[in-house]
């Protein structure tokens, strides 16, 4: 008698074995679920306190603001809210005679800004990619003013600015009485003497901008243009400056951010006085000053978000674009 046994088919490596619970069965076929309920928990707290606390500080305050600009408060009750309509932008562009000095002071930092600090941070970036040694060192020390506090920075420029033991006015020999050279309450000189400590901070931004954008550029075009006996500048000018155009675009961009939100260096220089007024110091003086108008000076904080949305939309805009056609 012939007895026939049955082989079981082989079975496919990622099939659970028989009798497997449904764990496995999940884990054998890629569908293992590997968040628990209380990681999900975790995470949506991870992500939600975040976006909460920025919709609240920021969207409600900005949304807040503009609609503040529209009325009259003294910040004492809400009772005290009276709607006024464009009055406080009348008043803004025809009788204040601090906005337009402050429009002035702010085109003025913008320009400093590009004209500066902008072309000296790419030199350092052209300088910092040949490689030289201790380039590292060069790049922390650069970039340095860029970390630390603005606060910091202010105080740090105040002893230099400083008309009795300053260093500027101990090097020029303009520290003796009757030879004070006061860099900071001179109405002639406090801007410009804020814009070099601007500067100075600023230079390290761009440098680390640049320095990103020419890590960017493709070694095969600078080995062409020596091949075809171009020297460093004529490389530099006609092969690798062409090709920052995004980074320039960039750089303008926060070039322009930057001169609108100036604020700290001018508070802790003197708080913005005559010489020093720009739109964010007038923006603070009236709604946190001895008078709070806080209808009007969120009037002048609108003036400044247009200004900086006129900026911002066009290049997210063309950055959107440029997304989508890669």
């Amino acid at each position: 008698m012939t007895t026939e046994t049955t082989t079981p088919a082989p079975r496919a490596a990622d099939e659970p074995p028989a009798g497997a619970t449904p764990r496995a069965k999940r884990r054998a076929s890629g569908h293992l679920r590997l968040l628990t309920r209380r990681d999900r928990v975790t995470l949506g707290l991870m992500a939600g306190v975040p976006t909460v606390l920025h919709v609240l500080l920021v969207w409600v305050t900005a949304l807040a603001s503009i609609a503040l600009a529209f009325t009259t408060w003294d910040g004492i009750g809400f009772d005290s809210i009276k709607w006024v309509g464009l009055d406080n932008f009348r008043q803004l562009f025809a009788d204040n005679p601090q906005f337009w000095p402050a429009v002035e002071h702010n085109v003025i930092w913008f320009a400093v800004l590009i004209v500066i600090p902008t072309p000296f941070g790419l030199f350092l970036a052209v300088q910092l990619d040949k490689r030289i040694r201790f380039s590292r060192v060069y790049q922390t020390a650069y970039f340095l003013p860029v970390v630390i506090s603005m606060a910091c920075i202010g105080f740090v420029w105040q002893l230099v600015y400083n008309p009795d033991t300053g260093l500027i006015n101990s090097l020029i020999g303009a520290n003796r009485p009757g030879h004070y050279i006061d860099w900071i309450g001179d109405p002639d000189l406090n801007l410009w003497a804020v814009l070099v400590a601007a500067s100075w901070r600023h230079t390290g931004y761009m440098m680390i901008l640049y320095l990103a954008g020419l890590k960017s550029v493709d070694p095969s075009l600078r080995e062409a243009a020596a091949l075809d006996g171009a020297n460093e500048w004529q490389t530099f000018r006609g092969v690798i400056f062409p090709t920052l155009r995004p980074t320039n675009t960039v750089v303008l961009v926060v070039t322009i951010i930057e001169a609108l939100r100036a604020f700290d260096l001018v508070f802790v220089f003197n708080k913005g006085a005559q010489g020093t007024e720009l739109l964010s110091i007038l923006v603070t003086n009236n709604i946190i000053g001895e008078s709070s108008r806080i209808g009007y000076g969120s009037a002048i904080a609108v003036v400044l978000l247009v200004i900086s949305l006129a900026v911002i939309i066009p290049y997210l805009i063309a950055t959107f674009r440029k997304e989508r056609r890669a």
